[in-house]
């Protein structure tokens, strides 16, 4: 069983969704961040960063004590290798998937594509976002996020 500490943020979606995508057991434990709750001692054990979002493993592959783990990027990663599902096998199949999980990692959430109609006009000018370069990221964010 997984347990997940987690506040409704950009961050905290990345796992529930891969949590429930591939029919992992977990419970939610909400840390509520407006209320300061992720500078509780107890919190501070399993994600020194005091960041959403951070879950234990209380059967980690191989066995062995509970494992914590934080960083939405670390989680994911994680996960993927525990449950041998969403992340490639092949080399190439798995860096692949390894650098859009890391530039993702570092975009979803903290801004890097809010803002993008006023990117464009900056970045852009007159061009169609599509070709634009600076774009590029964006709109692969956007394919991979449609829904069918």
């Amino acid at each position: 069983m997984i347990d997940l500490y987690y506040w409704p943020t950009p961050n905290g979606h990345k796992i529930t969704i891969f949590l429930e995508e591939t029919g992992t057991p977990y419970k939610l434990h909400p840390i509520n961040i407006g209320k300061g709750e992720q500078f509780n001692p107890a919190f501070l054990a399993i994600a020194p960063n005091n960041r959403m979002p951070a879950i234990v493993d209380h059967a980690p592959v191989g066995g062995g004590a509970p494992i914590s783990i934080f960083e939405s990027g670390a989680i994911l990663l994680y996960l993927a290798e525990k449950t041998g599902k969403l992340l490639a096998t092949d080399l190439r199949g798995r860096v692949a998937t390894l650098e859009w999980l890391f530039r993702l990692g570092h975009a979803w959430g903290d801004g890097q594509f809010d803002g993008v109609d006023g990117t464009r006009q900056v970045r852009c000018g007159n061009r169609q976002a599509e070709q634009c370069p600076d774009m590029q990221g964006h709109h692969q964010h956007q394919r991979a996020h449609a829904k069918p």
